[in-house]
């Protein structure tokens, strides 16, 4: 298996525990506050991860248009993140989590269009079954 699939995996089991983890944390406060909390974690442990590893020192190799696109994914994973833990603080995780993941079928034709990458009939019969699959576990 290639290391991207292994980090793609982690990155999904890591995925669940948020959600299952966000829903128990939202108890007692709203979803803006939990999010902030989360937020302050993730500053600090990046920066940690940065320093650690010295990936301070390739800041210099940004171009204008990287800082553009970084920093319009910055806001973009504000909004996601504030949509989806208010959505969790009043829904349930399960039904949240799977529409929260229809965002791969985004993330495919966004891909296509302003990144250039090929659309194959695998990536359309792929991303058609993720969507018939959210219908299946959604539809009441």
């Amino acid at each position: 298996m290639q290391s991207w699939m292994i980090q793609a995996l982690l990155s999904a089991l890591f995925a669940g525990l948020v959600a299952v983890s966000a829903k128990a944390g939202l108890a007692r406060v709203s979803g803006d506050l939990a999010l902030t909390i989360r937020t302050a974690v993730i500053m600090l442990l990046v920066a940690v991860n940065t320093v650690v590893g010295k990936h301070y020192l390739e800041i210099s190799k940004l171009s204008r248009s990287d800082w553009l696109f970084l920093v319009f994914s910055g806001a973009a994973t504000m909004l996601s993140w504030l949509f989806y833990y208010r959505a969790v603080k009043t829904g349930p995780v399960s039904g949240v989590a799977l529409i929260d993941k229809s965002s791969v079928l985004m993330t495919v034709a966004l891909s296509v269009l302003i990144l250039g990458e090929a659309l194959t009939w695998r990536t359309v019969a792929g991303a058609a079954l993720m969507f018939s699959g959210l219908l299946v576990l959604t539809w009441k």
